[in-house]
C-alpha cells in the first residue's frame, strides 16, 4: 500500500472530525463520595467503599460538580436540562472497580451548544452536541514492554485514586474539517475552563484529555452532492495540543492510503505514539448497546430550577473571547500579541502590570521577552518568578523617568529575583541609577573622543556609523549608567554634527 503525503490526501479527501473532550473538574471531593481528588497522592490512598464499589455503599451527588458542569454548558451556549438523570454504563476493565461507570446517556445535562474559534483569520463555529457528567476511571500502569501499553507488558498495576473524580465529557458535532481547527478548538476549550476556574486543565496530568473521531470522504466539485460520511476511527486520550493536530494528520494519511488501495476502514479505537507520529489499532469500537445502559437505580434524577441555572449564569466570569475583545479595544493589542502572550503564559501578568500603571506596550515587552527567559532558566513558569507585576510596573516607570536604561533594568530585575528587595531598594543598594551628573558624562564623552582620533576622522569624513563605537566607549566608562541616546546626542554635538 502506497502512503500518500498529507497534502495529497487532504487535497483529494475531506476530513470529517468530531472531538470528545474529557475535563476533570477541580472539586475538592469525588463525584459520588467524599474522597479527596488531589493529584499525585500515593497510589490507592484516596479511596473509600463508594468509589471502590464495595457492597452496600451508595453514591451521593457532588453539588459543586453539578454547578461546574452547568457553568461549562452555559459558557458553551448550551441548553441546560430542567430534568436529567444518571445511567449505568456497564463494562469490565480493571481500572473501573465497580465494573460499571456512572455516566449520563440519553438525558444529558447540557445540549445544543457551540464554540467559535479563529484560525488564520477565519472564524469556525463548532457545534456542541452534549455536555454530560460522569465519573473518571482509575489509572492502569503496564509494566514491561517498550510502549507502556498492555501489549508486551509483564504485569499491570492499578491506582484507584482517580476513580470517581468528577468528569465532564464535551462532545462536538462532526463540524471540524482540518487538524488546525481541531487544535484551536481544544485550546479555546482549555482556556474557557481555566477562565471559569472549574479545572486546572493540565493535559500532561490527564485533567484534560481529547479523543478524535476522524473519517474521510471524497471531495466533490461545484454543484455535486456531498458524499456520505465515511467509517470513523477514534484516537484516544490525546494529551497535548500538538498531539491532537499530529494524530489527526496521521489518521488522514493512513485512511487515505487504505481507501486508495481499495481497503475498508474499520471502526475502532486507536492510540497515538508521540515518537513515531503514527496511530496504532486498539480495539473494535463498541456501540451504545454494548454498554447496556440503564438508569442508575441508586440516584434520583436531577431537576434544576430556572432560578438555580440563572444564578449560575450570573456568576460566570469574563470568557476568553470577551477578554480578547476587551484587551484589543482597551490596550490596542493585536490578535498576534494575544496569541503570543497566551502561549507564553503571561496574559494575566501583562494585564496586572498594566493595572499597576505600566503602559501596555512596555508591559507586553518585558513579560514576553526578558522575564520568560528568566523563568525558563529557572525551570519555572513566569507566574512563579519571584517578581510581582506591580514591581515590573515600577521598573518600567523608572525607565520611562530616565532613572534606568534597559540594561540597568535587567540588573534591577536580577536583584529583585535574588530576593534583595523591591526595585527601588535594589537600585539604591547596587547603585544602578542612571548618572545625571552632566560634568561626569561630558568628561567621559571628551575622553572617548580623545582616545579614538581615527574614529573621529572617519566620522568627519562622512562615515556616520563611526559614532557607534564611541557611544560604546562612553557607556563602558560609565559602567552602563548612562542613557545611550543622551550619550549619542552629546557626541554628535562635540563632533559638530548636531
Amino acid at each position: 500500500m502506497t502512503t500518500p503525503s498529507y497534502e495529497d490526501a487532504f487535497a483529494r479527501y475531506e476530513p470529517v472530525i468530531g472531538l470528545e473532550t474529557h475535563v476533570e473538574l477541580g472539586t475538592a471531593s469525588k463525584m459520588f463520595c467524599g474522597c479527596a481528588t488531589a493529584f499525585g497522592a500515593p497510589p490507592n490512598s484516596q479511596v473509600c467503599p463508594v468509589c471502590l464499589g464495595l457492597p452496600g455503599a451508595l453514591p451521593v451527588v457532588n453539588e459543586a460538580a453539578i454547578r461546574f458542569a452547568v457553568m461549562i454548558g452555559l459558557a458553551l451556549n448550551c441548553q441546560i436540562a430542567s430534568w436529567c438523570r444518571f445511567a449505568r454504563k456497564n463494562y469490565f476493565y480493571p481500572d473501573m472497580p465497580k465494573n460499571f461507570q456512572i455516566s449520563q446517556y440519553d438525558e444529558p445535562l447540557c445540549t445544543d451548544g457551540w464554540l467559535a474559534v479563529e484560525v488564520d483569520g477565519e472564524v469556525h463555529r463548532v457545534g456542541i452536541t452534549r455536555v454530560h457528567l460522569e465519573e473518571d476511571t482509575g489509572k492502569s500502569l503496564h509494566v514491561g514492554g517498550a510502549t507502556g501499553r498492555i501489549h508486551g507488558a509483564t504485569h499491570s498495576l492499578v491506582d484507584y485514586n482517580r476513580a470517581g473524580i468528577p468528569l465532564v465529557e464535551i462532545v462536538t458535532e462532526p463540524d471540524v474539517r482540518t487538524p488546525e481547527v481541531a487544535r484551536a478548538y481544544v485550546e479555546e476549550l482549555r482556556e474557557l475552563c481555566r477562565a471559569l476556574a472549574v479545572s486546572d486543565v493540565r493535559m500532561e496530568q490527564g485533567s484534560l484529555r481529547c479523543d478524535a473521531n476522524v473519517s474521510l470522504r471524497l471531495r466533490v466539485g461545484p454543484g455535486e452532492a456531498e458524499k456520505p460520511f465515511g467509517i470513523r476511527s477514534e484516537t484516544k486520550n490525546l494529551n497535548s495540543l500538538r498531539s491532537v493536530e499530529r494524530a489527526i494528520r496521521s489518521e488522514i494519511v493512513r485512511q487515505a492510503g487504505r481507501l486508495d488501495a481499495g481497503e475498508r476502514i474499520i471502526q475502532e479505537t486507536r492510540h497515538f505514539d508521540e515518537a513515531s507520529g503514527r496511530t496504532s489499532s486498539g480495539r473494535s469500537k463498541e456501540e451504545a448497546t454494548d454498554y447496556r445502559y440503564f438508569p442508575e437505580p441508586d440516584l434520583t434524577p436531577l431537576a434544576l430550577s430556572r432560578e438555580y441555572v440563572e444564578a449560575v449564569r450570573a456568576s460566570l466570569t469574563e470568557l476568553p473571547s470577551q477578554r480578547r475583545a476587551r484587551l484589543i479595544a482597551e490596550h490596542g493589542f493585536s490578535d498576534r500579541d494575544l496569541v503570543d502572550m497566551r502561549n507564553a503564559g503571561v496574559l494575566d501578568l501583562v494585564e496586572q502590570t498594566i493595572a499597576a500603571g505600566a503602559p501596555a506596550p512596555a508591559a507586553r515587552k518585558w513579560w514576553l521577552n526578558e522575564l520568560p527567559r528568566r523563568a525558563a532558566g529557572a525551570g519555572v513558569t513566569p507566574a512563579e518568578l519571584a517578581i510581582r507585576p506591580v514591581q515590573v510596573a515600577r521598573v518600567i516607570e523608572l525607565i520611562a523617568g530616565g532613572s534606568l536604561t534597559d540594561a540597568l533594568a535587567r540588573k534591577v530585575i536580577d536583584g529583585v529575583l535574588a530576593g534583595e528587595g523591591g526595585p527601588d531598594e535594589v537600585v539604591a543598594a547596587r547603585g544602578l541609577a542612571v548618572v545625571t551628573d552632566d560634568s561626569a558624562l561630558s568628561a567621559a564623552v571628551d575622553a572617548a573622543i580623545a582616545a579614538a582620533p581615527e574614529l573621529v576622522d572617519k566620522f568627519r569624513a562622512g562615515k556616520l556609523n563611526a559614532v557607534g563605537p564611541l557611544v560604546g566607549a562612553v557607556m563602558k566608562a560609565m559602567k552602563g549608567k548612562a542613557d545611550a541616546a543622551t550619550v549619542r546626542a552629546l557626541l554628535l554635538e562635540r563632533l559638530g554634527a548636531a
